[in-house]
């Protein structure tokens, strides 16, 4: 059940790179910015998961999608509700299939499935955030219009109060700007949000120097994970009281992916 991405993770689905994200002959196409190092990377992406248990969050680790680059990030596929999964559409061509190998994966784990974002919609997990009775949602390059009424209607009729919003760039989601930090807690990046986006909500404001400078992965009430490389961020946010799990994840980066992208988060209590 995951209704706030603020309450205590649990339970997450990974895909430790192994060979797909690695055999790209074509980087734009599947807008990974540089090849990553595969030592270097199996590495940072173990030392994710070791956090995650050590939290004691059970860390389910599947298979890369056979020529799909982009399945270790496992966030944007699907979205987990308190009803069930919703089967999202992905953006971006070269990850169009990936929703469905992600239906299979979280009906294993007896997840039902609750909604789908149909053609022509295109909504990606990193623009969909929970956070109690508010969806925030993201109309990006890769989560159009047509996708985010869609998504809207689909959370609506569970109860949520939707705010959506046109994301800027830099980012490819909206989760490069925000995360959810605690129950009534929200990292954002200064001066990209409506100023009262966030009404109700307690806020952590960092100055923006990167697509993910507001991307960090809510492991409970005040204690995330965050790449090493967002400085600002990290100072920011242990003035604020929260314990942060710094580490080094400049691989997935090259990817154009932060550290929430590299989780399915399937449950929370």
């Amino acid at each position: 059940m995951l209704r706030n991405e603020g309450d205590r993770l649990s339970r997450v689905v990974v895909c430790t790179p192994k060979s797909e994200y690695f055999n790209v002959s074509n980087r734009s196409v599947h807008n990974i910015t540089q090849l990553a190092d595969q030592d270097k990377t199996k590495q940072q992406h173990n030392k994710l998961k070791s956090i995650l248990r050590g939290f004691g969050c059970e860390v389910i680790d599947i298979p890369e999608f056979p020529n799909h680059p982009n399945s270790v990030f496992t966030r944007d596929t699907s979205l987990c509700t308190p009803n069930g999964y919703i089967k999202l559409r992905m953006g971006l061509n070269t990850r169009i299939g990936e929703e469905v190998w992600m239906a299979r994966i979280l009906e294993s784990l007896g997840e039902p499935n609750v909604g789908s974002i149909e053609i022509p919609g295109t909504v990606e997990g990193g623009d969909v955030i929970l956070a109690g009775s508010v969806a925030f949602i993201g109309h990006s390059q890769r989560t159009n219009e047509n996708g985010v009424e869609q998504i809207s209607s689909l959370l609506e009729a569970m109860g949520y109060e939707v705010r959506s919003m046109t994301v800027p760039a830099p980012y490819l989601h909206i989760g490069g700007a925000m995360s959810i930090i605690g129950p009534e807690r929200i990292l954002c990046c200064h001066g990209i949000f409506p100023d009262d986006f966030f009404n109700g909500f307690d806020k952590v404001e960092v100055i923006s120097d990167t697509f993910v400078s507001g991307n960090v992965i809510c492991l409970g009430d005040n204690e995330v994970i965050a790449d090493i490389s967002n400085v600002q961020t990290i100072k920011e946010l242990r003035r604020a009281g929260i314990i942060v799990h710094a580490i080094d994840l400049s691989e997935f980066v090259k990817g154009t992916g932060g550290p929430s992208c590299l989780i399915m988060p399937v449950e929370r209590k």
